[in-house]
């Protein structure tokens, strides 16, 4: 008698791509916490921190993908589009609720020396809860409609992080204000990381919209635009004229924007073809493991890395230790996301609300 294999999901790439990514983020955590500072300006720890960039804008640009699916689940479901828009209220709260427990967890763990502002810092979960709040609007449109507004919403948010950096802090805006919406180096501001959110939501709609059998092509349409984006976007980076009287490019360039998301673009389009192409018969994948509890991973890894724990070794290991040391708390990562999914019930608080899975397209 043949054993059944589990059938793999047609969104198992999305959860690929976030496990991905959440690779890079321990790696690229790992070093910055524990690199002896005299390495810090050597290769090893340069690309580390280059490559550790991408993870935030493949959290967020994700995010609005599963945004999307909420949004347009709600639109087949509820045909008052004031409660769909207060289906989306409820995500944003969600996120806000997570970003404050994070934060106060962080807190009481590292007291007494973990100062008091740590609780109001503006990471990439606040981040997340403000875009939806702003882009939660967006319900009342169809999924059609979405594709388009998100599109332009993306590229005006990440357009005016320019212009939002211009403004003159000593015109009294409070500095938690400027935390949430302003570009810095310190916090996920407003501008232009939830670009990225806005961009999910188009490209959710998107896959959402689109049959199974035409999936392929749509991704090897994003995996050309995604390249197109990179190249296009590089260039025009590099024009020796600028529509803006100053920018800084890492920090709110829509060039380097734009560069990142054809960066995701690209990514999650190879993703899809290499789950559909390889993974099919496989009964279970490290990146999607990880993918499916990337919260808990985000969670714990920031406390185990920044915390207290491992601070006898803080800025004080070689390249082949912090190596090693990443490879220990991958290792310690995925038990702990193999007890989650084993368990459910006993991380609870790390697993959102269940989003809908898109199946057959709209009209048909």
């Amino acid at each position: 008698m043949n054993e059944k294999k589990p059938k793999v999901s047609r969104l198992a790439f999305i959860d690929w791509t976030r496990g991905l990514a959440a690779v890079i983020m321990i790696q690229g955590h790992t070093f910055d916490s524990f690199t002896a500072t005299p390495l810090r300006l050597q290769g090893p720890f340069l690309l580390s921190q280059f490559l550790g960039g991408m993870p935030p804008a493949i959290f967020l640009f994700l995010t609005g993908i599963t945004f999307s699916f909420l949004m347009d689940s709600q639109e087949r479901q509820e045909p008052s589009g004031w409660r769909r828009v207060v289906a989306a209220l409820k995500r944003s709260r969600y996120l806000f609720m997570l970003a404050f427990l994070f934060r106060l967890q962080l807190y009481v763990f590292g007291f007494p020396t973990s100062p008091a502002s740590e609780l109001l810092r503006v990471d990439i979960l606040n981040c997340m809860g403000l875009a939806m709040l702003v882009l939660s609007p967006m319900a009342v449109f169809s999924t059609r409609e979405r594709i388009r507004l998100c599109t332009i919403i993306g590229l005006v948010i990440c357009g005016l992080a320019p212009l939002m950096s211009m403004i003159d802090p000593s015109i009294g805006i409070p500095a938690l204000a400027r935390a949430y919406f302003f570009p810095s180096l310190n916090s996920f501001g407003f501008f232009p990381w939830a670009s990225y959110l806005a961009f999910g939501i188009a490209a959710g709609s998107v896959i959402r919209i689109t049959k199974p059998e035409e999936m392929p092509r749509l991704m090897l349409g994003m995996l050309a635009i995604g390249l197109g984006l990179v190249i296009g976007a590089r260039y025009a980076a590099d024009l020796p004229y600028s529509v803006y009287p100053k920018t800084d490019f890492w920090l709110n360039s829509p060039a380097l924007v734009l560069i990142k998301m054809g960066v995701v673009l690209a990514t999650l389009a190879v993703a899809y073809l290499w789950v559909n192409a390889g993974l099919k018969t496989q009964n279970w994948s490290l990146f999607r493991q990880l993918g499916t509890t990337s919260l808990l991973v985000y969670w714990v890894h920031i406390e185990l890395v920044y915390g207290r724990w491992l601070g006898i070794w803080k800025e004080d290991l070689g390249v082949i230790q912090v190596l090693l040391l990443t490879v220990v708390l991958l290792a310690l990562m995925l038990g702990l996301s193999l007890l989650q999914t084993r368990y459910q019930e006993l991380g609870w608080i790390f697993k959102p609300p269940a989003l809908p899975q898109p199946g057959r397209a709209s009209g048909d």
